[in-house]
């Protein structure tokens, strides 16, 4: 089958590799589209050592089922699928009591690290076990579906955070998880949503999914305009979508006494935090990492029609083209969310 390969940091090749083998519980899927995700773009430049050479990148994907293990029970060929992109093992402390996301055991699909390697969904056909699928309705495309893998990390970031109907809420960072959570906050009727980005375009799509003010934090103080907005008394909740001190400064800043502060973002390993004021003003904390099991909740919002995922496809590309929108992307596309190859 055909592949598109890192086969060394900032050098991808679409080429022949072997085709998978399933086991009798597991499934092939043919892949009719996989989005490339932030992390694969960090990993693309070697800077997460999360994606070491040579490996098959891509976690957020879907297809049509073309080959089924013989234990297989709920599935058949011919299934149109997404898939979670974390492999738990079912088994562990945190899988018992739900947290998936956490198990001692997980491994994510088109990850390369000094643990383990799992080649990923960027090529024609990908392996994937059956406990892991999601059935697609036919109004739902390809394309949409393998952002519905974004969609469910948003949502459990929303689900982690204590929030009520009025909220002032802000989101630092309106890459393609930024945006999605605005998307949900703004169906759950928050009081105002505030979006925060350097970049112009991200913030005029944030805007249409219903942030209520935008703020670009390139040329103003974000922090001072956030309680200028509030009348002083600074955001309710505030969600942090990038990973990287000035954007968890920001947030941190805009907070009331007492606020509520979730971290989605993790680019960098460590950062300077604010230690002081966050203690001081006893502002509750949360981390969010992947999700558990939101995705068919997900799928229903899409199939209802309550959220939309067509704005947050920037583009869409063949596979074979899949290196050249990786170093695109790497070098900065203004206005970009997602690109989604097929």
């Amino acid at each position: 089958m055909k592949a598109l390969v890192l086969t060394e940091y900032k050098h991808l090749e679409y080429m022949d590799v072997p085709d998978p083998s399933i086991g009798p519980g597991e499934v092939l899927i043919r892949i009719k589209a996989c989005a490339i995700c932030g992390s694969d773009v960090h990993g693309y430049d070697g800077s997460s050592g999360r994606r070491i050479p040579p490996v098959i990148m891509g976690h957020e994907a879907a297809g049509v089922i073309e080959e089924t293990g013989k234990d297989v029970r709920r599935f058949r060929a011919g299934d149109r699928v997404t898939f979670d992109s974390t492999l738990y093992c079912r088994n562990c402390g945190p899988c018992a009591m739900g947290m998936i996301n956490l198990c001692d055991n997980r491994r994510i699909f088109g990850v390369s690290c000094e643990d383990y390697k799992k080649d990923g969904a960027m090529a024609e056909y990908i392996a994937v076990p059956e406990y892991l699928l999601y059935r697609l309705a036919d109004s739902i495309s390809f394309e949409e579906a393998s952002v519905v893998e974004p969609l469910t990390v948003a949502m459990h970031a929303v689900n982690r955070t204590r929030l009520h109907p009025g909220d002032s809420v802000m989101v630092t960072g309106c890459g393609t998880i930024g945006q999605l959570i605005i998307k949900i906050l703004s169906i759950m009727g928050c009081g105002s949503i505030t979006a925060v980005d350097v970049d112009g375009g991200k913030l005029q799509i944030a805007a249409k999914n219903g942030a209520g003010s935008t703020i670009n934090s390139g040329s103003e103080d974000a922090a001072a305009r956030a309680l200028e907005l509030t009348g002083g008394r600074g955001m309710d909740a505030a969600f942090e979508a990038v990973g990287i001190s000035d954007t968890v400064g920001i947030a941190m800043g805009s907070l009331k006494k007492g606020g509520e502060l979730t971290l989605v973002g993790n680019i960098q390993r460590s950062i300077d935090f604010p230690l002081q004021r966050a203690v001081t003003n006893e502002i509750n904390i949360n981390t969010s990492c992947a999700s558990t099991g939101e995705y068919a909740a997900c799928l229903k919002l899409i199939e209802t029609g309550k959220i939309g995922l067509k704005d947050i496809i920037s583009k869409t590309a063949p596979l074979s083209e899949g290196a050249q929108w990786f170093e695109k992307l790497h070098k900065g596309l203004p206005g970009v969310i997602k690109v989604v190859l097929h």
